[in-house]
């Protein structure tokens, strides 16, 4: 009932009376009251005004059940939801759930992760009241070969998640990275169960540089946070149905073709890199070129000194700029 109440307090910026309320919810006064107390105690202000009723007068930076329920505008992503103050990984309460029979959609959010997970086993820092970290999983029903494209899709969804929420002119460094001013704020971490040929299921976890104010030396100059960029906080839960509204819709232009096909134009466009002088770290031999952007299978084509093209495939190598991160 707490999102319900907090769904109609948002869209209407007058007061509500504690009568309609109780219609539209079908409860009584003494529930409305009661789970008005709870917002407050939550951190919303709301006025209470004799004969005109209730007013969201502040919405607190809190990620609650009712609070994310009250923002998800999906239409399975999310449906199924938990919340955690505190946990090991998202990925690890994700992939749990999937074991245990989570429905495709099932979303984990965290306000802090205590072994918040990167890329090849590195450590994601995620402390409390800051960022984003959570994690969702996918019961799609294509080849596991397939599966490495949705790191993209992800990608593609937090950079129109945070181009829609900050108006930042966010953009994707190759293959899932979203960057703003050429630094780094989101990392995406997508794990996978099989079975013979076929997919269990599919975990991306996303955390996202929200309020971060600094960063360790040794990435503070590829890092940075939405706060640091826009100069004053941001609310963390309308992000988070931001950017989950735009994976659903980008997952469903996916699964038509089950690649990059209806997503590789729109995914070229947001392409930091593209058109720009990249070093491609390959274990067999570093080389540098023209990043062209991608085929419809994710895979980053660079054109080399010598005119020939080289399709780079996601997770093999990395790509850095020339002259920076991007």
């Amino acid at each position: 009932m707490k999102a319900e109440i907090l769904k109609i307090l948002k869209k209407e910026k007058d007061y509500v009376s504690g009568q309609e309320l109780c219609e539209s919810l079908g409860v009584s006064r003494t529930a409305v009251w009661k789970a008005i107390r709870q917002l407050e105690e939550q951190g919303y202000v709301i006025e209470a005004v004799r004969n005109k009723g209730y007013r969201l007068v502040e919405e607190a930076d809190v990620l609650t059940v009712a609070e994310l329920h009250s923002v998800l505008d999906t239409k399975w992503l999310g449906k199924e939801l938990e919340y955690y103050y505190e946990t090991d990984s998202t990925n690890n309460r994700a992939r749990d759930a999937a074991e245990k029979g989570a429905s495709h959609g099932f979303l984990a959010v965290a306000d802090c992760q205590t072994a918040g997970k990167g890329r090849r086993g590195r450590v994601w820092n995620s402390p409390h009241g800051t960022d984003i970290y959570m994690s969702f999983v996918l019961r799609p029903t294509f080849t596991p070969s397939q599966a490495s494209m949705l790191t993209l899709v992800a990608g593609m969804a937090v950079v129109k998640g945070v181009q829609k929420a900050t108006g930042l002119s966010a953009m994707i460094k190759w293959p899932n990275d979203a960057v703003v001013n050429g630094k780094k704020i989101c990392g995406i971490l997508t794990e996978m169960s099989t079975e013979e040929d076929a997919i269990r299921y599919v975990v991306p976890g996303i955390g996202i540089n929200v309020n971060t104010e600094s960063f360790p030396p040794e990435i503070s100059d590829t890092a940075t946070s939405l706060k640091l960029s826009l100069g004053h906080e941001l609310k963390r839960a309308p992000l988070i149905g931001a950017v989950l509204k735009s994976f659903e819709q980008y997952y469903s232009r996916f699964m038509e073709y089950g690649d990059m096909t209806g997503l590789m134009d729109e995914y070229n466009e947001m392409l930091a890199n593209r058109k720009r002088q990249v070093r491609v770290l390959d274990p067999h031999g570093s080389y540098e070129g023209m990043a062209l952007g991608i085929d419809k299978e994710g895979c980053l084509l660079v054109k080399r000194e010598d005119d020939s093209v080289s399709a780079v495939i996601s997770g093999e190598v990395s790509v850095r700029g020339i002259y920076g991160y991007v």
